[in-house]
């Protein structure tokens, strides 16, 4: 089975730590071990993943110089992809014991330049910062931000993903044997001219939405989002919560989620779960037991919100 696996910025660097190469690359390492393992079990594997705290820190560096240095989002998340590709790339090498291919591609994804989003920006980059320091960034530089998790976060335009002009080139390289990462941080957000050429566009595209794309294109069998929490939660955050492990695509729908972080990913499960693809959610290092229904949630039709039981119960 082919399988794509989108890995959360929060996977790669988790809540609370330090923005530093030697976290990132111990995350990166406990992902490339879970992920080695579905190679090991047989199947095919596509890697995506979040750049939403690596992109906001590049992007604090470039305000840093002067105004006419400052480095667009498109260009900022193109340094990301391959900078995070190559560290899961190594990592996946090493844990794989170099015994498959494995190939980072920049990845570009259009978006409608009169998406709406870009009117309304929700995708949390950079990292997190008390309230009143937040707002008093936001008047000083510019920006949009609002609450994510604890704290308060830069938030950017994060239009819909419409097409992955690169699709041919991940298709080569899967039929070669490869296991492919790309689309990093949603992709590279470009939009089309009249003529019909590709320009940058400042936003930051949702990974989830842009790894739902890809599974359904390359006609994947599961998609699995790998993150920091157990999955989809009732009551997040309160003592009664409790974990939804499985959803019909209308529960999923019907579930009142932060646009900016789950809501997403349930969008995108639920997408996948409508052309036939098995989505799943959960946590990273669970992402043999999500594949075979023991942990996480699972977005599929039948089963009821919650209450049907993991195989094996």
């Amino acid at each position: 089975m082919l399988v794509v696996a989108a890995l959360g910025g929060n996977a790669l660097l988790r809540r609370g730590e330090p923005m530093t190469a030697e976290a990132q690359r111990a995350n990166a390492a406990r992902a490339a071990a879970a992920l080695a393992g579905l190679v090991r079990d047989g199947h095919g594997l596509v890697v995506t993943h979040g750049n939403g705290p690596q992109v906001g820190l590049l992007a604090l560096q470039a305000a840093a110089g002067r105004p006419e240095e400052a480095r667009p989002l498109d260009v900022l998340g193109a340094e990301t992809e391959g900078m995070i590709g190559y560290v899961i790339e190594q990592e996946l090498e090493n844990a794989l014991g170099h015994a498959r291919p494995v190939a980072t591609l920049l990845t570009q994804v259009v978006v409608d330049a009169a998406d709406p989003a870009f009117a309304r920006p929700t995708k949390p980059v950079g990292p997190g910062y008390p309230e009143a320091e937040a707002r008093a960034l936001a008047r000083r530089r510019g920006w949009a931000v609002a609450p994510d998790g604890g704290g308060w976060r830069r938030v950017v335009p994060s239009p819909r993903p419409r097409e992955i002009p690169d699709l041919k080139a991940v298709r080569l390289l899967i039929e070669g044997g490869a296991v492919v990462i790309c689309a990093g941080g949603g992709g590279i957000p470009v939009a089309r001219r009249p003529d019909g050429a590709l320009v940058g566009v400042e936003a930051v595209i949702d990974k989830d939405r842009a790894s739902a794309l890809l599974a359904r294109q390359l006609g994947a069998g599961a998609l699995l989002m790998l993150t920091d929490v157990e999955g989809v939660m009732e009551g997040f955050g309160t003592p009664a919560a409790r974990l939804l492990a499985r959803l019909t695509p209308d529960e999923a729908a019907a579930l009142d989620l932060p646009p900016g972080s789950m809501g997403p990913k349930v969008e995108a499960a639920r997408e996948a779960a409508l052309a036939g693809i098995l989505a799943g959610i959960g946590r990273m290092e669970d992402a043999a037991a999500i594949l075979a229904g023991r942990a996480g949630t699972l977005v599929a039709p039948g089963g009821s919100r919650g209450g049907a039981p993991r195989p094996g119960a």
